[in-house]
């Protein structure tokens, strides 16, 4: 299996010069190398792929002096990310989408550049050795595991902040049996989630409580002229909330799908259609809540810990009566459900998060699945 570690990296000042400079020679390849595709379609017809201009590359770095500094595949991997975004677009194209064409990249879009691990980049002395840039300090906050093999390394800069990604290739977990029970997940804008034993995590609401100082910040922005010192200032006071906001919703997520996978055996979610959702008037709450990411963080760290995650259909599972399967009408402000004919009185979201449960073990065709009625049915 693939993972991905994440380090912080702390070049000193001439590193950090030496890092601008080599982004700046590699996104300028990258620019003219889009120019040249563009250019060779629209004015001779010509479609030219990664084999024809990395074909080129030996006499590119003989012209250039300052591109030969650095590892030779590194300069492919630069190619070879213009092909993955023409392959994207073609392929958007072919599926009848409207997809944005490839666009040249500025400073601010051209953040990452990865290198093949042993080629250009290494470990030497516990620090993070790069050709022509030298050994960079890294802050390893966790040991990358024995058993793994390094297969990349990415560089990152984000708000004037210095990463490395190690993408290792690890050993297939053995098979484990959990000896957790199973439980229901109900994903909500109240509750980030309610289980359905009856466990419930408070949606945090993370941007909403920043909202007011980012719209301070963004304000400031826009009063301060395009370009100048000040305007760049404001920019980075805005991506560091931006940044922050982000990094607790993914801390919140690590530790809610810890949990999970360390307490239950089988966990169910809603199969949820999250990009749809994200288009209604509720867009901004359920983006904040961050449930894809909180369901993704659960699919690997399952994999490893034994547990089975289950998708179900999401069909009024708020509605139907968890003790005996009639439907009860409700809106969403009503947080509390009370079936008329059974006289259930339970918590709006376990309600729903027992009914996931159960549609996970009792699955269509089976049989002994619960029943649901029509509104105003009576249920014996």
């Amino acid at each position: 299996m693939i993972r991905s570690y994440k380090y912080r990296l702390y070049p000193n000042r001439k590193q950090t010069e030496y890092l601008g400079e080599m982004f700046d020679l590699f996104r300028e390849l990258y620019n003219a190398a889009l120019q040249e595709r563009r250019d060779a379609y629209q004015k001779c017809g010509i479609t030219i792929r990664y084999t024809d201009q990395a074909k080129q590359l030996k006499e590119i770095r003989r012209d250039i002096p300052e591109l030969a500094n650095y590892s030779y595949s590194a300069t492919q991997q630069v190619l070879r990310r213009l092909d993955k975004a023409f392959a994207a677009f073609f392929r958007r194209v072919k599926n009848g989408e409207t997809p944005g064409y490839p666009r040249f990249k500025s400073r601010s879009r051209f953040k990452s550049v990865p290198f093949v691990f042993g080629d250009g980049a290494g470990i030497r002395n516990n620090r993070l050795h790069i050709k022509g840039i030298g050994q960079i300090k890294v802050k390893w906050h966790r040991p990358i595991p024995n058993d793994a093999k390094i297969k990349q390394v990415i560089v990152k800069c984000s708000n004037n902040k210095w990463y490395a990604v190690f993408q290792i290739e690890l050993p297939d977990p053995e098979l484990v049996e959990h000896p957790g029970p199973a439980v229901g997940i109900d994903l909500g804008l109240s509750s980030l989630i309610a289980t359905s034993d009856g466990h419930t995590v408070e949606a945090p609401r993370h941007f909403r409580k920043t909202e007011a100082k980012l719209r301070r910040q963004q304000r400031r922005m826009s009063r301060r002229r395009i370009g100048s010192k000040r305007w760049r200032k404001a920019v980075r006071q805005v991506t560091k909330t931006h940044a922050k906001i982000a990094n607790q919703r993914r801390d919140l997520a690590h530790k809610i799908s810890k949990v999970l996978v360390s307490a239950y055996s089988l966990i169910v979610f809603e199969d949820l259609n999250i990009n749809g959702m994200a288009k209604s008037r509720l867009s901004k709450s359920i983006l904040d809540a961050g449930w894809n990411q909180l369901i993704t963080f659960t699919l690997y760290k399952a994999e490893e810990a034994g547990s089975t995650i289950v998708m179900v259909d999401p069909y009024n599972t708020s509605q139907a009566c968890s003790g005996c399967g009639s439907i009860v009408k409700k809106s969403l402000s009503v947080r509390v459900h009370h079936c008329p004919d059974c006289g259930l009185i339970i918590d709006r979201d376990v309600n729903a998060a027992i009914n996931i449960l159960h549609r996970a073990l009792n699955p269509p065709g089976r049989g002994g699945q619960a029943p649901t009625w029509p509104v105003g049915a009576y249920v014996a």
